[in-house]
C-alpha cells in the first residue's frame, strides 16, 4: 500500500500524465516480470520513451531508481519465502536473481537491517516493501473526477460472514491527527503496512483500524493500523508500535467481489462503506457493538476485492 517510496507525501506534484502512465507502465512491468531478468531497455519499451527518460522520471516520481525497486519488491518476496518456507538461503538467494550467498546477504542486512539466516531463524517483523500503482495516488488523491467515479464497472455486490474471534492481541501504530488513509500516511508514512505484512502469525491482513473510545489514547485520533495476532504473541516490536489485548468477539466481515480496474480500487471499498451504512443486522439476529473492537479496513485489490470488518453481537 505505499507508492514505492517512504510516503505517500514523497511523491511530487506532477501534472504531467505522459510521465505518470509511463511510470505505472514500468511498474506494472516490473511486477509481471518479477521472476525472471528485467533490462533497462525492456522498461524503456514499456513506458514508451528513450532509456535514459525513462529512468529520469522513474526516479523523479517515485525516488528510486527501476534498480532499486526491483531489488526492494525481489528481496521482499524473498523474505516472505524465508518466512514461510523451509528453503535454504542460498535457494531462495538464487530464485532472487543474485549469483552468491554474501552478494543476498548483504543486499537482504541493507534492506532488513537483519542477515537471512538470522530472519529465517527467527521471523522478526520487518518493514516488507509494499506498494500501490503510482496511478492511484494522482487519480484519488489529487485528480479524480465524478465522471470517472461513475464510469467505473465495479459490482456492487457485497457478501456477509460472520466470524467468532477469540480473546486475542493487536499490533498497532497510533496516529495524532489523521481521519483517513491518506492523512494516516502522511503523518507516520506508508512503512506500516509492510511492517505489520510480515508478521506470520497474523489473524489476517494488516489494516487501517478506526479503535473504539475506550482504545483511543488521549492525545492520539482512533485511526491506527493494526494487525491481529494470537494472544500469546509475545515478540520485540519496532519503535512507535504498541501492541494491547482484544477480548472475544464477534465480527462481521463484508467482502466486495474481484474487479478489473486498479483505479477502481477507492470506489471498490466505497461500495462496502455503503453497503455497512445501509445493512440492517438485526434482520439476522445481529446488532453492530461498535465498542467492543475496532473497525477493520483490508483495502482493496483487483483479486479478492475490497474487505472490512465491524464488531456485532448476537440479539
Amino acid at each position: 500500500m505505499d507508492s514505492g517510496v517512504k510516503s505517500n507525501t514523497d511523491l511530487i506534484v506532477c501534472e504531467d500524465w505522459d510521465k505518470i502512465n509511463a511510470v505505472d507502465r514500468m511498474q506494472a512491468y516490473i511486477v509481471s516480470h518479477i521472476d525472471e531478468e528485467i533490462t533497462m531497455q525492456a522498461l524503456s519499451k514499456a513506458a514508451g520513451y528513450s532509456l535514459w527518460y525513462s529512468i529520469r522520471i522513474f526516479k523523479e516520481l517515485l525516488g528510486k531508481t527501476p534498480f532499486d525497486f526491483i531489488r526492494a519488491v525481489r528481496l521482499t518476496k524473498a523474505a516472505e519465502k524465508l518466512r514461510d518456507t523451509n528453503n535454504s538461503v542460498l535457494t531462495v538467494a538464487m530464485d532472487a536473481g543474485f549469483s552468491s550467498h554474501d552478494g543476498f546477504t548483504r543486499a537482504f542486512k541493507r534492506q532488513f537491517n537483519i542477515t537471512p539466516q538470522k530472519y529465517k531463524d527467527e521471523r522478526p517483523l520487518a518493514a516488507y516493501f509494499t506498494f500501490t500503482p503510482i496511478k492511484f495516488f494522482y487519480l484519488y488523491v489529487k485528480h479524480r473526477s465524478v465522471d470517472e467515479m461513475e464510469a467505473s464497472k465495479v459490482s456492487r455486490t457485497v457478501t456477509t460472514t460472520v466470524v467468532e474471534r477469540p480473546t486475542r492481541k493487536l499490533i498497532l501504530l497510533r496516529s495524532i491527527n489523521a481521519t483517513n488513509y491518506f492523512s494516516f500516511c502522511e503523518e507516520v508514512g506508508c512503512e506500516w503496512y509492510g511492517i505489520l505484512s510480515s508478521v506470520p502469525e497474523k489473524l489476517d491482513s494488516g489494516a487501517l483500524i478506526t479503535l473504539p473510545p475506550a482504545l483511543v489514547k488521549e492525545g492520539t485520533s482512533n485511526i491506527a493500523g493494526g494487525i491481529e495476532v494470537p494472544y500469546d504473541y509475545a515478540k520485540k516490536l519496532p519503535d512507535k508500535f504498541e501492541i494491547i489485548d482484544l477480548p472475544a468477539c464477534k465480527m462481521m466481515y463484508f467482502q466486495g467481489l474481484p474487479f478489473e480496474n486498479e483505479q477502481d480500487y477507492s470506489e471498490a471499498i466505497s461500495i462496502v462503506f455503503e453497503a455497512i451504512s445501509k445493512y440492517k443486522p438485526d434482520a439476522y439476529g445481529y446488532s453492530y457493538a461498535h465498542d467492543a473492537a475496532p473497525h477493520f479496513n483490508f483495502g482493496a485489490s483487483t483479486e479478492m476485492g475490497a474487505k472490512m470488518a465491524v464488531p456485532v453481537v448476537s440479539v
